[in-house]
């Protein structure tokens, strides 16, 4: 069985391991999301948690290991987050008022996780250690949106008049505009996006006859 080694010469099985680079991460989620990518360091992101530099130092090797574990992670949770509401939907309008609701929610609560994947997400573009993750969480997201929309289309009784990329593309672009907006005021940026997105869903469906 593989094991991590620690600096006094001690070993920590698989599963130990995994679960303090869960800890590690989860504290590290306020740092970057209020410092975002470029600005954080390791040595920040330990002085705001309970944990040394050391300690964060060693179960990640730098930086960018511990922003795309913490992106992967969150992101992976986040593409579960609708589920409940397309399981639970049994009309279009029911299923659209639950996904705006859970969209404004976490769109409030979680305003710095979602800044620091949108930052990591440009910076990919420049940083190919990123790219990988940034590829399998954007790959996530949209299955997410795609699971959403055609349930609400076969609810409506209609088809979807666009693919899964542009589906994606467009309420993607919607939220991360509300993202960048509730920097200055969550409260209207949520309302707006709301209103956004109620407007569109309609129009993604083919017309009706």
């Amino acid at each position: 069985m593989a094991v991590t080694a620690l600096e006094d010469g001690a070993t920590v099985p698989p599963g130990k391991a995994d679960r303090r680079r869960l800890e590690l991460a989860e504290s590290a989620f306020k740092t970057l999301g209020e410092m975002g990518y470029a600005r954080s360091s390791l040595r920040e992101i330990a002085q705001n948690s309970e944990f040394s530099h050391g300690v964060v130092h060693y179960y990640f090797s730098d930086k960018t290991d511990l922003i795309t574990f913490c992106v992967r992670h969150y992101k992976t949770a986040c593409s579960r987050r609708y589920d409940a509401v397309v399981d639970a939907a049994t009309t279009p309008a029911e299923l659209a008022d639950g996904f705006l609701a859970t969209m404004g929610t976490t769109l409030v609560e979680d305003a710095g996780l979602h800044r620091l994947w949108y930052d990591v997400r440009a910076q990919s573009v420049f940083e190919p250690a990123l790219r990988e993750d940034v590829v399998h969480v954007d790959g996530l997201l949209e299955q997410m949106t795609w699971r959403v929309l055609s349930r609400y289309a076969e609810l409506a009784g209609r088809a979807l008049a666009v693919d899964a990329p542009t589906a994606y593309a467009l309420v993607d672009g919607l939220f991360e505009q509300a993202v960048i907006a509730s920097a200055s005021d969550p409260t209207a940026a949520r309302a707006n996006l709301t209103a956004r997105v109620a407007t569109t869903l309609p129009l993604l469906l083919t017309p009706g006859r």
